[in-house]
C-alpha cells in the first residue's frame, strides 16, 4: 500500500498554500514510510523540508508526554481515576472534578483571563486555578489546553519534579526517544510565526503562549519532535516491538476504549475516538498543524507534521486536516 491518493493530497495542500510543506510517514507494523514536501520556511527566506527537521508539536504534547506520566501513575496506584483534583491543587474550589474529567476533557472547566499572555507564571497560575465549571460538566466533552495544565501540576506534585522533565525521564528516555525535547536546538527547528517588523521567526521556542509563560511546568504544550520519533512513538502506542515497560496490556487496552463518564464514545484517556466504516482508530491533533493518527487493529498509524502557523496563520487547514485524515483512512481500509 502506498497511499497514493494522501501523498497527492499533502502535496495539494502546499499547492494551495494551506501550509508551506510537511513531514510524513505511514507506519505498517514494523515498516515505516517517511517522505517530506514543500517548504519549512517561507520568510524572510525560502527554505526546503528536510528529512530531520524538528517540530514544534504543540497539543501531541498532551499524548505524547502528558499522558504516558499520567497512565503510569494510574497504573502503579500512585494517583486514582475518582481522585478529586481538590486533593492535589487545594485553591481549585470545584471538588467534584476528578482526574478522569481531566483525562477525558469533561470537566467543563470554562472562563477568560484577560490580559493572559502578558502574565507571569504565578499570575498565571492563580487565573488558572480561579476558572469556573460551567454546565458541560460530567455532560459533554468540550477540549480544553487547562486539563492537562492541571494534570501536569498533579503529576508533578506527586513525583516531585515539574512535569515537562517528569516526561522526560518517564517517557522519551525510556522510549529512546532522543531527538525529542523541550529545549531544541533552534538551527534544526522549524520556525513558525513571523514578525514582519523585525524580520525573524519564532524559532526553537514554544508557539503557545501559555506554555512559554509555564515553562517545564506545561503539561498542554512545549514539545519538540521528529518524525523518526513520533514514528517510534506510534509504533509503540501499537505495540509493536515494545520494549520499554512502560504500560501494561491493560493500560494500553484503556487508552483505545470509552472513558468519558457519560460514555458517549467521544474520548478515550486523552485520545479522540472516532472510527471510519465502523473501523474504530484514535487520533491527536496539534495547534502549529500536526496530527497523529492510530488504527490498532490494523498496527497502522499515520504522523503529519506541518507548520501551518508560518509565516502567519492559516485558517483553512482545519478543513483539509480534516480530508487529509479521512483520505489516510479511506485508503488503509478501502
Amino acid at each position: 500500500m502506498n497511499f497514493s491518493k494522501t501523498k497527492n493530497k499533502i502535496k495539494q495542500m502546499v499547492e494551495d498554500q494551506s501550509i508551506p510543506g510537511a513531514s510524513f510517514s505511514f507506519i505498517t507494523g514494523m515498516n515505516v514510510e517517511s517522505d517530506e514536501v514543500g517548504l519549512k520556511q517561507v520568510e524572510p527566506s525560502e527554505q526546503p523540508v528536510g528529512p530531520n527537521d524538528v517540530y514544534d508539536i504543540a497539543s501531541l504534547t498532551k499524548v505524547v508526554g502528558t499522558l504516558p506520566v499520567v497512565m503510569r501513575l494510574l497504573q502503579d496506584g500512585r494517583i486514582h481515576l475518582d481522585d478529586s483534583v481538590s486533593d492535589y491543587l487545594p485553591e481549585w474550589q470545584y471538588p467534584e472534578v476528578t482526574i478522569r474529567h481531566l483525562l477525558t476533557h469533561t470537566s467543563g472547566i470554562e472562563g477568560y483571563i484577560p490580559n493572559r499572555n502578558e502574565m507571569n507564571i504565578n499570575q498565571l497560575r492563580e487565573a488558572l486555578l480561579g476558572l469556573h465549571v460551567g454546565d458541560n460538566f460530567d455532560k459533554k466533552m468540550k477540549y480544553a489546553d487547562v486539563n492537562y495544565i492541571f494534570l501536569g501540576w498533579i503529576a508533578g506534585l506527586v513525583m516531585g519534579i515539574p512535569i515537562q522533565p517528569l516526561i522526560t525521564q518517564m517517557v522519551l528516555n525510556p522510549l529512546g526517544l532522543n531527538e525529542t525535547t523541550f529545549h531544541p536546538d533552534a538551527q534544526r527547528s522549524v520556525p513558525t510565526t513571523y514578525n514582519e517588523k523585525t524580520g525573524t521567526n519564532l524559532q526553537g521556542k514554544v508557539h503557545d503562549p501559555k506554555a512559554q509563560i509555564l515553562g517545564d511546568d506545561c503539561g498542554s504544550a512545549g514539545m519538540f519532535s521528529t518524525l523518526n520519533d513520533l514514528s517510534r512513538f506510534a509504533q509503540w502506542m501499537l505495540q509493536i516491538n515494545d520494549r520499554s515497560n512502560i504500560f501494561n496490556n491493560e493500560t494500553f487496552d484503556e487508552l483505545y476504549t470509552d472513558q468519558t463518564p457519560m460514555g458517549d464514545g467521544t474520548r478515550s484517556f486523552g485520545w479522540a475516538l472516532a472510527d471510519y466504516d465502523d473501523n474504530p482508530y484514535i487520533w491527536q491533533s496539534g495547534y502549529t498543524g500536526v496530527v497523529m493518527v492510530l488504527v490498532r487493529e490494523r498496527k497502522s498509524g499515520f504522523v503529519f507534521l506541518s507548520n501551518r502557523v508560518h509565516p502567519q496563520l492559516r485558517e483553512h487547514f482545519m478543513e483539509d486536516r480534516n480530508d487529509l485524515i479521512n483520505t489516510y483512512l479511506d485508503e488503509l481500509f478501502n
